[in-house]
């Protein structure tokens, strides 16, 4: 019940300081963390969070997922379809460079065997966008470089889950058993994506029945019924729920763009209530005793992976396209580590495998640096495409005279 309060009083001072947090490097993202580590047991002691704790990995993996699901709702699919390409090239050379790049790092500096090191560099390829919602979220933002964020992290969650699980596995004592569960793991995001799209396709037929269809006033609560029944189904089956969500988001406002518009607000409302309590957990692991057990090195790694090794396999792959070079910057920036990324280091802290503490720890400070680094630097960047007005944030007389705020959304996170 400490942990319900602690999450009512900083869920009231987010509401409170809005404009604060939209116009300061203070961020709400830090705001949960913070407040997460300061009731944990390696500060004031009045909750006892440990990684192995079931409320660390529901409420990561429900966070991404409601995340991941309104984000889908986000992506026009008759513009991907003309401008695929960029997100094609991130996906596609951008993610794998800055895995090796990272399992590299990770072994010549850290000291991590060779599979582990790449388990790490898996677990901390995906990206989460949702820590730079005043770049995400900003129509004034150029729609190449929103669209190329927003896909290349719905996708990349549920990209790099079969590699983490096949590399559990061989890493563990029982790698020989990886072959016997090759199949199982490749079959995963092709059923999740099976799922996020027929299960739209299903729901928009049964709407359009005559005897059928939603009524006004609960209309809103059509996406959030598919979303449920997806994500049940999804862990029912084993089926890849990051690419289930995104995908099925998507479909959703292509088919039913009504439901979309009118379920929007509550959808951003609820992924940002899961997303603040996941930092919030998220924030009791951070203890001194884990900042402790990272060596240099490690720091080294950290240091790398943000500053380094994300911009770097960015450029790289957006070499030869037509986007600005502030946009290849900015997209190069704005690669933080999220809830993919928590629940892939939960996943290898409970595998058992001979050095999944030392993985975990390096992987878990690396996501709380880059939280507080990427949800710290969206405004100033937002900033520079003369994004005056953030997202959901109320402004002054003088603002809303020199510039109407316009399709609100999420405030900075």
């Amino acid at each position: 019940m400490v942990l319900v309060v602690v999450f009512g009083a900083a869920l009231l001072v987010a509401v409170l300081l809005p404009g604060l947090a939209a116009r300061t490097v203070l961020s709400t993202s830090f705001l949960f963390l913070v407040g997460g580590a300061l009731v944990s047991d390696g500060f004031l002691g009045l909750i006892h969070i440990t990684p192995d704790s079931e409320i660390v990995s529901v409420t990561a993996d429900l966070a991404l997922f409601a995340v991941l699901f309104t984000d889908g709702m986000h992506v026009s699919l008759l513009k991907l379809r003309a401008n695929w390409r960029n997100p094609a090239r991130a996906l596609g050379l951008g993610m794998p460079l800055a895995f090796v790049f990272m399992a590299l790092v990770t072994h010549y500096l850290v000291g991590l065997d060779w599979t582990t090191s790449f388990l790490v560099g898996a677990v901390l390829a995906p990206t989460d966008p949702v820590f730079a919602s005043a770049i995400v979220g900003r129509v004034e933002v150029p729609a190449k470089l929103r669209q190329l964020l927003n896909v290349e992290s719905g996708i990349n969650d549920g990209l790099a889950l079969p590699v983490v699980l096949v590399l559990i596995a061989a890493a563990g004592p029982t790698a020989g058993s990886a072959d016997a569960s090759g199949f199982t793991i490749a079959l995963e995001p092709v059923l999740g994506l099976a799922f996020g799209v027929l299960l739209p396709l299903g729901v928009d037929g049964l709407v359009r029945f005559r005897l059928l269809g939603a009524e006004p006033k609960l209309q809103p609560l059509l996406p959030l019924a598919t979303g449920i029944i997806l994500y049940a189904a999804c862990h029912l089956t084993h089926a890849n729920p990051y690419l289930a969500a995104f995908s099925a988001g998507a479909v959703l406002a292509h088919t039913s763009p009504e439901a979309k518009a009118s379920t929007e607000p509550l959808g951003e409302a609820l992924a940002e209530l899961t997303k603040f309590a996941a930092l919030l957990v998220f924030g009791a692991l951070l203890t001194p005793r884990l900042f402790g057990d990272l060596s240099w090195g490690g720091y080294a790694a950290v240091i790398l992976a943000i500053f380094l090794i994300r911009p770097a396999s960015m450029l790289l792959s957006l070499l030869g396209t037509r986007i600005s070079r502030k946009e290849r910057l900015v997209a190069a920036w704005f690669g933080p580590k999220g809830f993919a990324s928590v629940v892939y280091g939960l996943l290898v802290l409970q595998s058992g495998i001979p050095q999944a503490e030392e993985a975990f720890t390096l992987i878990a400070v690396c996501i709380a640096f880059s939280i507080i680094a990427h949800s710290s630097t969206d405004v100033p960047t937002a900033r520079a495409f003369d994004v005056d007005v953030l997202a959901g944030i109320p402004a002054g007389r003088e603002d809303i005279e020199a510039q109407p705020l316009k399709n609100p959304t999420v405030a900075n996170p």
